[in-house]
């Protein structure tokens, strides 16, 4: 079993947090992460998977609560919303910290029926698909050292186009990486699908007729790393903006989909206020456009979208345990001037992100990243674009060209 960088995260909430709750999108590991430390902390384990369980849990939420001892695991948790207001009134006799860890594959805060939160109580850490650098057995401080004074500037990246291509392709899910087989992969995508929509999506909301899912699914996908735009996906699919909202909240809640907000201060003017798409996964947002081999990937139209997806997720996966707790975003102005992403830590300090798919840089794709510094003023730190190549490439004391592998070996 590869060790999951987020596991150091979790034995430290546990130790000062009554309540702990991990959760993610299926498939990416949850239930053996929570499994290991339930044996390590000698815990009792139950999963609302279980009829059993879950009839007891929906029935009688308090007897439930008290049956579990004073630390227990309980998995799939979002089965049973009605336990968290049992699980409050118990933490709040016994304050102890890790006397609940939860697992689940939605986002609780998202779900109306959850509104009786645990603040103050609880600790929610995300567990995304794989990181590139949990794949190799290390802990990537990629994070880190963008927001220190300098960075390494002898670096040759390990890894060329194929080679990045296939990670792109690849994508982090644990099962769907162990399939070679074209077809074996397009089957577990085709599963993983149908189990969200009949299990998750029917369980957390009054939404009968799902078959526009699957279609949305795909029309984000073919948007990725552009902005959000509903009137156009609600043209294309002939449905309504509400339905379209309401689908695009489902598969929020679900983690299948993390949009990512625009950056903004008041020194910036004439912003665009719009979401960029990003689904949680490259492969799966590769199969979704119809690509069916990494070799295939560079010579695709969605080459250099896709690309942005990868990197834009494996800074979602590094920011749950960088020391730099930095939240990720994307800049706009009105004129058409971008960065790609922007990375701003808890004292407004940023950091700007720009992708290409391409092996050279110049200093044309420095404009959106010159614009950001512009606005971010004396907050700025740095700009970076992420290209395809070897080395390098410093432009000035604040602007470099990195070779994406970086990501995953700083």
């Amino acid at each position: 079993m590869k060790q999951r960088n987020i596991h150091t995260a979790v034995a430290a909430a546990l130790a000062d947090t009554p309540v702990v709750l991990v959760n993610g999108a299926r498939q990416t590991g949850k239930t053996t992460l929570v499994r290991e430390l339930a044996k390590k902390r000698k815990a009792v384990y139950v999963t609302l998977d279980d009829h059993g369980s879950l009839d007891a849990a929906l029935n009688d939420p308090a007897g439930f609560v008290a049956s579990l001892g004073e630390f227990a695991v309980v998995d799939e948790v979002q089965n049973a919303p009605n336990i968290f207001r049992a699980i409050k009134a118990s933490v709040d006799r016994d304050r102890r910290p890790g006397r609940f860890l939860l697992a689940g594959s939605a986002n609780v805060l998202a779900l109306p029926r959850m509104g009786d939160s645990l603040a103050g109580r609880m600790e929610i850490i995300t567990l995304h698909p794989f990181a590139q650098d949990e794949l190799t057995g290390r802990r990537s401080g990629f994070i880190d050292t963008l927001f220190k004074e300098k960075i390494p500037l002898r670096y040759t990246a390990a890894a060329d186009r194929a080679d990045l291509a296939r990670r792109v392709f690849a994508g982090g899910y644990p099962e769907v990486r162990t399939r070679r087989d074209a077809a074996r992969r397009a089957a577990w995508y085709r599963a993983y699908i149908t189990t969200i929509l009949q299990k998750d999506v029917r369980d957390i909301s009054n939404i009968t007729d799902l078959t526009a899912l699957p279609k949305l699914l795909g029309q984000l996908a073919l948007r990725s790393g552009n902005l959000l735009n509903m009137a156009d996906m609600a043209r294309d699919l002939d449905l309504s903006h509400s339905s379209i909202r309401r689908y695009l909240a489902l598969l929020e809640a679900t983690f299948l989909l993390t949009p990512l907000q625009p950056w903004a201060n008041k020194r910036a003017k004439r912003l665009v206020k719009a979401p960029k798409v990003h689904l949680a996964d490259s492969g799966f947002a590769a199969w979704l456009c119809g690509i069916s081999t990494p070799a295939a990937l560079p010579k695709s139209t969605m080459w250099g979208h896709l690309l942005e997806t990868f990197a834009a997720n494996e800074l979602r996966k590094m920011a749950t345990w960088s020391k730099t707790r930095a939240d990720l975003y994307h800049f706009r102005m009105n004129t058409g001037r971008e960065t790609d992403l922007v990375l701003e830590d808890p004292q407004g300090r940023v950091v700007g992100i720009e992708v290409k798919a391409s092996a050279s840089v110049g200093h044309h794709d420095l404009a959106g990243l010159a614009e950001l510094r512009n606005a971010a003023g004396t907050n700025w730190v740095r700009g970076i674009v992420l290209h395809t190549g070897t080395a390098v490439t410093p432009f000035s004391k604040d602007l470099h060209a990195i070779p994406i592998c970086a990501m995953w070996a700083w």
